[in-house]
């Protein structure tokens, strides 16, 4: 029997998802993706047939797929970004176990990650950050308490506040609360890799005033933290993997 392949297209740019993905995607026969977001090129002289999940319920989702599956059909999940973060597959994944349908999830770019290269930065910086957590605000989904943003702010590292934009006002309530200053520095990158691309800058004082005279309500990714200053001012923190003085597996410094 065939399997359900899971696979994440990426932040957006078409050219950025992996070779795998690109295979398997060519090589389906229904495809089901996510319509509000995947980018339609990566739909371009497919040989499958395509659904739009965006207006989908999960029940309608699950029944394409399984009915490909048992017709012997190649079929795709395909999902935005990277299916590790925030993309609902656990749920779909538990109603194919109950069709005792197999499956394999194909990861692929985050746009967390689009967007750090987008900045043309690492998120740890050496004696700044060496720690990202990846969260969200709540809203419409529950998030445990002990997960609030104003709790996993008192960590002052490099934070990713994903599905927030909208709520820009009580992200930087919460983050000062934690324990941000108010001159930390705050990027807004909204569509990362899309060519509608938007970047805006600030503070956790000054961001949710620019966030919203710009007109940015989604789509959005907060990167929170001292780490994003690398991106616009040499910092001169130095890794020692590349100190002539330090020695590991592949170099002795005292012969140097």
């Amino acid at each position: 029997m065939q399997k359900v392949y899971f696979i994440g297209a990426g932040p957006g740019d078409p050219e950025l998802i992996t070779i795998k993905g690109r295979r398997l995607l060519n090589e389906a026969d229904v495809v089901v993706y996510t319509g509000s977001l995947v980018n339609l090129r990566l739909l371009d002289g497919l040989k499958a047939k395509t659904y739009d999940s965006s207006s989908l319920t999960l029940d309608e989702t699950t029944q394409i797929l399984v009915d490909a599956i048992r017709s012997g059909l190649m079929a795709v999940r395909l999902h935005t970004g990277d299916t590790s973060l925030y993309s609902a597959i656990t749920e779909q994944i538990e109603r194919l176990r109950a069709h005792q349908i197999d499956y394999e999830v194909v990861p692929g770019v985050s746009s967390a990650m689009a967007g750090a290269a987008v900045l043309g930065q690492e998120l740890t910086i050496p004696e700044v950050s060496q720690t990202v957590i990846f969260t969200r605000l709540e809203g419409r989904t529950p998030v445990p308490d002990r997960e609030s943003l104003s709790s996993l702010a008192k960590h002052n590292c490099t934070m990713v506040i994903f599905l927030s934009v909208a709520m820009i006002e009580r992200v930087c309530e919460e983050l000062l609360e934690g324990g941000y200053n108010h001159e930390t520095e705050v990027v807004v990158i909204e569509r990362a890799t899309w060519p509608e691309q938007r970047i805006v800058r600030g503070t956790v004082s000054t961001i949710a005033k620019i966030v919203k005279d710009q007109g940015i309500k989604k789509t959005a990714l907060i990167y929170v933290g001292d780490a994003l200053k690398a991106s616009r001012v040499a910092m001169d923190k130095h890794s020692r993997l590349y100190d002539p003085d330090f020695s590991h597996g592949f170099r002795d410094a005292s012969k140097i």
